[in-house]
């Protein structure tokens, strides 16, 4: 009889995978008492391949069903996702063992269904069956996966409380989970304090839990630790140590877990040579990186993605677009990555008919729904000044989160669209979606162009209500902020809250007090920012020059741009000539300006003409002024302001037919004066006014207060320049 049933046996097993309803119907005509064994493991065979639907027919023809049968198709059930019916199962089932309820549980935490394990898991406890190890390894791992930090912390607790914290398998699941969940330094402390016996899966959750908490070096200690144990890495462990490489650019390091991975035989794991890729990419080493991809057996596109973004990185973009052409030649499989990686590339100055094109291959391979991909568009767009296809994109995006919204009010507002900012910030804010650090310094620093304060005050308030932290780019556009804006008591309070500042930051002060009639202020300032050992920076010199220039002090502006070279090495730019000229200009010594444009070392470019112009009309100094004027017309033809200044110099001087002629000029090359514009912000409503605008609202209001505030300038004694030129 046994050996009738061992045949029975070897013949339901070679059927199975061809027919196994024959293998059934032979197993069923052939009587043999001692069935029960073979049907549980031809059972246990069928969940195991994921047949389940076949598993569950040779379930129902089991009449003695024993505890192994019951939990062995609860288990195929809630391996395969399949809960309702495990959950079913296990409500009929007679036999609820530890191992039952651990394959429900296994079962919901696979399917990330954290209430229910968590119900399941105490309600196992309630009814007197103690979790095993693989039980606790289960919600550990639902846990880690969903960073669920205060859950496994219970789960914790539970496993000092039951002496299973002394347990290799749990205490690995702790550690990861504590990694997972960013608390590096518990992790590390269960990993040091585990006894003696740590497997290579112990060792392999420390690296990737230093790896990945950016903790590189400890990840290569780590590594070198487990090396020195005798515990061979694998192809888990080796991933994680290049990626410790490549986020500290250890470069030596990667080449010597290169050398591991050949002694290991893992040169072609898919998972290994990308991780490879990756590191000689971030270390810099290109040319390493291209060889190891170009010589890769099978085509892996995370390999050629972090070839494209490594190149767009180190400024190599031409190459990164070549590889980008390689993978579409090749029909290979482009994911949502690949795109946003390449469209890095038009970020800068690269041609956008090329963009356009990858745009347009974008929409035919069928990506211009995924989020990344939009968002991607929407930041290249907006980056390259392109602002209303930048909309268009993120008009058309179904799903648009803070970084869709971030990309579209930080390009407007770098673009100098600050008032178009404004309105989709406050769109962004009605939608529901929560600003980030990013959009907040960028609508601050429109807050600071248009000079409305309190709305200002609106945006540091949202930053502080939802708790976005601290961040020095953010307290840098604060400062920025409240100094342009006027309000430097403000400013001064946001800067002795920071606990971290830079040269930007000091900067920010510096010039703002130069900018609000405080030049000696902003000097003592900057006294304060050498005491605190912040070296200034070329932004820095053209803040103090512009305070120097509003105080009058020409002799301490002197020391400052002889300084700059002498005792900091930077080079004085036309922008800090520009300062000294004006300054100069403004204090009598128009030939003294002359003098420095003459010896400058740099090119004179169009802001040093314009300072120089400008001194030449206050002084009046026709022929110089005709010289700085026609600079200009070469630098910048279409700017109005050169040929307005000359003929308003002219005109002073009675040169009718001269400043004719230059208005002539103007309307040949179709150069119009733009009309003065200005912003007013009152009862939380911003109000704009252009020269001579008659169009407002109340217009009449306006100008009779205009005409009240002429009035009482001229009690005042000031007689004003009447307007000579029109445009």
């Amino acid at each position: 009889m046994f050996k009738l049933n061992f045949e029975i046996l070897n013949f339901y097993h070679k059927c199975r995978g061809e027919h196994v309803k024959l293998a059934r119907f032979v197993h069923s005509v052939v009587n043999f008492s001692d069935s029960r064994f073979d049907l549980n493991r031809a059972l246990r065979d069928l969940s195991k391949s994921g047949r389940i639907d076949e598993a569950r027919q040779l379930f129902d023809e089991i009449s003695d069903r024993d505890e192994f049968t019951w939990n062995t198709m609860i288990a195929a059930y809630a391996n395969s996702g399949k809960l309702i019916e495990a959950k079913r199962l296990f409500g009929e089932t007679p036999y609820k063992s530890f191992i039952t309820w651990s394959s429900l549980i296994s079962g919901y935490c696979q399917c990330r269904r954290e209430v229910e394990a968590f119900e399941l898991f105490w309600r196992m406890r309630f009814e007197g069956h103690e979790p095993s190890q693989y039980t606790l390894g289960s919600v550990l791992r639902l846990c880690s996966s969903m960073v669920l930090l205060q859950r496994g912390e219970q789960i914790h607790g539970y496993a000092v409380k039951t002496c299973f914290d002394s347990n290799v398998f749990v205490v690995t699941g702790l550690v990861d989970m504590y990694a997972k969940c960013k608390c590096i330094l518990v992790a590390e402390y269960l990993f040091k304090m585990m006894p003696d016996g740590k497997n290579h899966v112990t060792w392999t959750t420390m690296v990737t839990g230093y790896s990945q908490n950016g903790y590189g070096f400890k990840a290569i200690e780590c590594f070198r630790d487990m090396r020195a144990e005798g515990v061979e890495s694998n192809q888990y462990t080796l991933p994680s140590v290049l990626t410790a490489c490549s986020s500290v650019s250890v470069l030596s390091f990667g080449e010597q877990v290169h050398g591991c991975v050949i002694r290991g035989g893992l040169e072609a794991n898919a998972y290994v040579q990308s991780a490879l890729v990756s590191m000689y990419v971030k270390c810099r080493d290109l040319n390493s990186g291209r060889r190891l991809l170009l010589n890769m057996s099978v085509d892996d596109v995370v390999s050629w993605n972090s070839m494209i973004v490594g190149c767009v990185r180190q400024g190599f973009e031409d190459e990164a677009l070549s590889f980008f052409k390689q993978m579409h030649a090749r029909e290979m499989k482009i994911d949502d990555f690949t795109y946003p990686s390449v469209l890095n590339c038009f970020t800068s100055n690269m041609d956008m008919k090329n963009a356009k094109s990858v745009h347009c291959l974008i929409i035919k391979t069928g990506f211009e729904a995924y989020k990344l991909v939009n968002n991607a568009l929407v930041d290249m767009y907006a980056k390259r000044g392109s602002l209303g296809c930048a909309f268009t994109v993120f008009n058309h995006m179904q799903d648009k989160d803070v970084i869709s919204w971030t990309s579209l009010v930080t390009g407007f507002a770098h673009n100098g669209s600050c008032e178009e900012a404004l309105k989709y910030f406050c769109d962004m804010r009605i939608a529901g979606i929560c600003p980030d650090q990013i959009v907040v310094a960028s609508i601050l620093s429109a807050c600071a162009e248009l000079t409305l304060l309190e709305l200002g005050r609106q945006v540091h308030a949202t930053f502080l209500k939802f708790g976005l932290g601290s961040s020095l780019s953010v307290g840098n556009s604060l400062v920025m902020m409240y100094a342009k804006c006027g309000s430097i008591e403000d400013a001064n309070r946001v800067f002795d809250s920071m606990q971290v500042r830079n040269v930007i930051t000091w900067t920010a002060l510096i010039v703002g007090y130069a900018k609000n009639g405080r030049g000696k202020d902003s000097l003592q300032f900057y006294d304060q920012m050498l005491a605190s050992g912040t070296k200034p920076d070329s932004i820095t010199f053209i803040g103090l020059l512009f305070a120097c220039s509003h105080a009058g002090l020409v002799e301490i502006a002197r020391h400052y741009i002889e300084s700059m070279n002498k005792v900091y090495g930077i080079q004085p730019g036309p922008e800090h000539y520009a300062c000294m000229i004006d300054l100069l200009g403004r204090s009598g010594k128009l030939v003294e300006a002359k003098e420095l444009l003459d010896q400058m070392v740099v090119e004179p470019d169009a802001t040093v003409w314009k300072a120089f112009l400008a001194a030449c009309r206050v002084h009046g100094n026709l022929e110089l002024g005709e010289r700085a004027a026609k600079n200009l017309f070469q630098l910048e033809p279409k700017n109005a302001m050169p040929y307005v200044l000359l003929s308003n110099m002219y005109s002073a001087a009675g040169k009718w037919d001269a400043a004719a002629s230059i208005r002539k000029l103007m309307k040949s090359r179709g150069i119009s004066k733009e009309p003065g514009c200005s912003w007013i912000e009152l009862n939380s409503q911003v109000h704009t006014f252009l020269s001579e605008d008659r169009g407002h609202p109340r217009t009449a209001d306006i100008y009779s207060k205009i005409d009240e505030m002429m009035l009482l300038i001229k009690e005042a004694g000031y007689v004003a320049r009447h307007k000579i030129f029109t445009s």
